[in-house]
């Protein structure tokens, strides 16, 4: 298997893996398809997470989350460049995108 090494490769691939929507990030939900859905903290699951490290710039990184939901059979991506903006946001949301090191 080829390693993937640009957020576009990551995208692509996911994208042929079913995760078609585009996840936006709110105060206290991800909305995708206009907001026309809603996905609060309990009603999704992140399944993979890509992260990429600038190697000379910090504004060059940027976290690629693999999203579903299950409420609404729906699977999409969410790109989150440099960290979570964090001011406003609920201790939900922000513990729902924590990325979990072992």
């Amino acid at each position: 298997m080829e390693e993937m090494t640009t957020v576009t490769e990551v995208i692509n691939k996911l994208r042929k893996d079913g995760y078609i929507e585009d996840f936006n990030l709110q105060q206290n939900c991800l909305q995708c398809r206009n907001a026309h859905y809603s996905v609060f903290h309990d009603e999704f699951v992140i399944d993979k997470v890509y992260r990429f490290e600038g190697n000379s710039d910090p504004g060059d990184e940027a976290t690629v989350y693999a999203i579903s939901c299950p409420k609404y059979d729906i699977k999409g991506v969410l790109v989150n460049g440099a960290g979570i903006y964090t001011d406003g946001m609920t201790d939900e949301m922000l513990e729902s995108l924590k990325i979990n090191r072992k």
